[in-house]
């Protein structure tokens, strides 16, 4: 069976074509144990837990992708060139900047700014602005509508640097109508794009970097239900 350095799918069991990415391994033991039927887990390897199950009759696998850039980037290029994977959605939290957005919404990632050089490796002749699939973008905004779900479209960044000696940034992506911050999604829409496959990133705000207002792990937990509706419905 198909296998890389970081997913060594056990007991046979296989990745299904989509792939919902929380970064914390335990969400993803979470979701796969609340929403999806017929669980069975395929990774450990690094304790990067990885599971697949149905979703109202769709296989569908959930999987950790770690913290930053560097950890979502090997993730999702595995899953993308050695086990097919064709549906990459990412579920997280962020933090809002912007002052219309509130604690629990949720958002929709159209394209993800970065400070991340990860976009070098292409060697392109000028910058490159990552942006989600509009097929899953779409289809997102139409259940996050159907169920009356707060959420908003646009621009996150992906940084690289959660502590920054530089104490302006924050305003100054701001200024340029950024909604969130975040650490993966330019890497798996980069990844997503050369690979020809899609991907989308749906966050809820788990804090926030206007009003300095905080969640706690336990909140979060509870609040991500919109969020993990919206990603399944993609499946």
């Amino acid at each position: 069976m198909k296998a890389t350095p970081h997913i060594k799918p056990m007991n046979d069991v296989e990745i299904a074509e989509t792939v919902l990415l929380p970064g914390d391994p335990l969400r993803a033991k979470f979701i796969a144990e609340t929403y999806l039927e017929d669980v069975q887990q395929f990774n450990t390897v690094r304790n990067m837990f990885g599971y697949t199950g149905t979703y109202k009759g769709k296989k569908v696998s959930v999987m950790g992708s770690g913290m930053g850039i560097p950890s979502i980037g090997i993730y999702s290029y595995e899953l993308i060139h050695t086990f097919g994977c064709k549906k990459l959605i990412r579920v997280g939290s962020c933090g809002a900047m912007q002052d219309h957005i509130n604690l629990y919404d949720v958002i929709i990632a159209q394209g993800a700014s970065t400070d991340s050089n990860y976009v070098n490796q292409y060697q392109l002749p000028g910058h490159f602005s990552p942006i989600a699939s509009y097929h899953l973008l779409e289809k997102a905004v139409a259940k996050a509508r159907d169920n009356g779900t707060t959420y908003h479209v646009g621009n996150i960044l992906s940084s690289d640097i959660f502590y920054n000696a530089d104490e302006t940034a924050s305003k100054r992506w701001m200024r340029m109508g950024i909604l969130g911050v975040e650490m993966e999604s330019a890497a798996l829409y980069m990844n997503a794009t050369y690979a020809g496959v899609e991907a989308l990133g749906i966050f809820t705000v788990s804090d926030h970097l206007i009003r300095e207002e905080f969640t706690t792990p336990e909140e979060r937990e509870r609040a991500f239900t919109d969020m993990i509706e919206i990603a399944l419905s993609l499946a």
